[in-house]
């Protein structure tokens, strides 16, 4: 997945007021551009930072560019751009390049299976039947290659596994998908030592048929690759 318009260098200056960012780009301009990550962004936000933006100008917008990705360690690159990750697994699933999930032809978008549940990332139907699928960004590196969500306590994260879990005991076929967009992450696990509810209720939806997915994301300056399948230790 090409970025569109392509990436221009910079320096991270600072992150603030969660979704302004101070760059500085190469050719010396400095800009303020959106940072569109709600997490702590733990690791990516380090002043000082190589970084990468996308430049756009439109009616109505409010800020010149976007922060995309960060190099957060010699040769790793962590893409913080979150709503990347549904794009990205939309364009997999549709390929069929995520393996476990290839058996679905049909793929639909922002579903809600429950009054007043919440909206899933992706419903997908087939001769097998359905499977719900809910993408969770990660770029959370821990160290060793090993990755870890999520970054803050998230109580949204905790609704929807509690909601997953329900599904699957009711015979519903669900999906967690950890979509790694970190170059650095080689396995993945729950961030007990941040969340531990997190951690315990993704064990508990393990346990009642939650299949529990985590996918690379190579991220580069010229797009979005996918890699391959990464370990998951509950």
């Amino acid at each position: 997945m090409p970025y569109q318009p392509e990436l221009i260098a910079g320096t991270l200056v600072r992150r603030y007021k969660r979704f302004l960012a101070d760059i500085r780009l190469d050719d010396g301009r400095e800009l303020t551009l959106h940072c569109p990550n709600t997490g702590s962004m733990q690791n990516c936000g380090e002043p000082g930072s190589q970084v990468w933006v996308t430049l756009q100008q439109r009616p109505g917008r409010k800020l010149p560019g976007t922060w995309e990705l960060v190099e957060t360690a010699p040769e790793e690159l962590a893409c913080i751009h979150s709503a990347r990750a549904n794009s990205v697994i939309a364009a997999a699933l549709e390929a069929g390049l995520i393996i476990p999930l290839a058996g679905y032809p049909a793929i639909r978008r922002e579903v809600t299976l429950t009054p007043g549940g919440s909206r899933f990332d992706f419903l997908l139907t087939g001769e097998s039947g359905s499977c719900v699928v809910e993408v969770k960004s990660v770029t959370l590196a821990l160290g060793e290659g090993e990755g870890a969500f999520p970054d803050a306590v998230s109580l949204r994260g905790q609704k929807h596994l509690r909601e997953l879990t329900l599904l699957a005991q009711s015979g519903q076929q669900a999906c967690l998908l950890f979509c790694v967009m970190h170059s650095g992450i080689r396995s993945m696990r729950p961030a007990d030592h941040i969340d531990p509810v997190y951690g315990q209720l993704l064990r508990e939806a393990a346990a009642a048929g939650v299949r529990v997915l985590a996918w690379s994301i190579k991220p580069t300056p010229l797009g979005l690759e996918v890699a391959g399948q990464l370990p998951v230790k509950l």
